[in-house]
C-alpha cells in the first residue's frame, strides 16, 4: 500500500488523513461490511486502527530485522522494517527514524498496548527507546445500512457550503462524502455499504454515522 524509500515512505505512511484522495481502501475493504442493530438501526464497527508513536532515537533496521521475530526488512522495496505480534494482532512499520506506525488493532486501548509492545521488542534489542508522542491517526469503520442509495442524486444535490458530494463512478465506484469541519470522510456505495475513515477517536466515528444517516435514508432507492 505504501511505496517509495526513505523520507518519502515515512511520509506517505503517516499522511493517513489524506488516503482516501487516492482512493485506499483497506485491503480487505470488500469483506468489512458488517453490522450491528439497536432499535433497528444500523451501527458501524471499527475494523482497524492507525496509530503512530516515536521511539526517540535512530534504529539499525538491518539489525533489529535479524534479531527479532516476525520482522522483515527488504529496504528495495520498503524503507522500514515490517513486524507482527499476534495479541493484540497488529502490524509495525519502523522506521530508521524512530517513528513506528501500528496497524490492525480494533480498539484505541489494544492500539496503545500493541505500540508499547513493539517499543519494549525494540529496546531488548539495544536501542535507548522513549515511547514518545502516541497518538491515534486514523480509525476505520464500516456499516451496511441494508437499502440501496440513489448515489447519482446524492452527488447533485448533498454539496453546499457545508458538505461535499463527489461522486466520479469512471474512477471510483463510491460516493466521497465530507463536511467542512471536519476530517472524517465517508465513502458511500450503492449497495449501502459505508465506510468512515479519517477519525481520531471512537466518538467521532459514531458522531459522523449519526450525521450522515438520515441523509442516506433520504435517498434511499424504492424498491418498485
Amino acid at each position: 500500500m505504501f511505496t517509495g524509500k526513505d523520507k518519502n515512505s515515512e511520509d506517505q505512511a503517516m499522511d493517513i488523513d489524506h488516503w482516501s484522495e487516492v482512493n485506499k481502501l483497506p485491503e480487505n475493504f470488500q469483506g468489512l461490511f458488517q453490522a450491528e442493530f439497536s432499535d433497528n438501526n444500523p451501527s458501524p464497527i471499527i475494523q482497524n486502527i492507525v496509530s503512530t508513536v516515536n521511539l526517540d532515537c535512530k534504529l539499525n533496521l538491518q539489525s533489529i530485522a535479524s534479531k527479532a521475530l516476525n520482522a522483515e526488512y527488504n529496504p528495495n522495496r520498503f524503507s522500514a522494517v515490517i513486524m507482527r505480534i499476534k495479541e493484540p494482532k497488529t502490524t509495525a512499520l519502523i522506521f530508521k527514524s524512530g517513528k513506528v506506525v501500528c496497524t490492525g488493532a480494533k480498539t484505541e486501548e489494544a492500539s496503545k498496548i500493541a505500540a508499547r509492545k513493539f517499543a519494549r521488542i525494540v529496546q531488548k534489542l539495544g536501542f535507548p527507546v522513549n515511547f514518545v508522542n502516541f497518538r491515534i491517526q486514523n480509525i476505520v469503520a464500516s456499516c451496511d445500512v441494508k437499502f440501496v442509495i440513489r448515489l447519482e442524486s446524492m452527488a447533485a444535490t448533498c454539496s453546499d457550503e457545508e458538505h461535499s458530494a463527489v461522486y466520479e463512478p469512471e474512477l471510483f465506484p463510491g460516493l466521497i462524502y465530507r463536511t467542512n469541519n471536519s476530517k472524517v470522510v465517508i465513502l458511500v456505495f450503492a449497495s449501502g455499504k459505508i465506510v468512515i475513515a479519517g477519525a481520531k477517536a471512537k466518538e467521532d466515528v459514531f458522531t459522523a454515522f449519526d450525521k450522515i444517516y438520515p441523509i442516506l435514508q433520504q435517498y434511499k432507492r424504492v424498491q418498485h
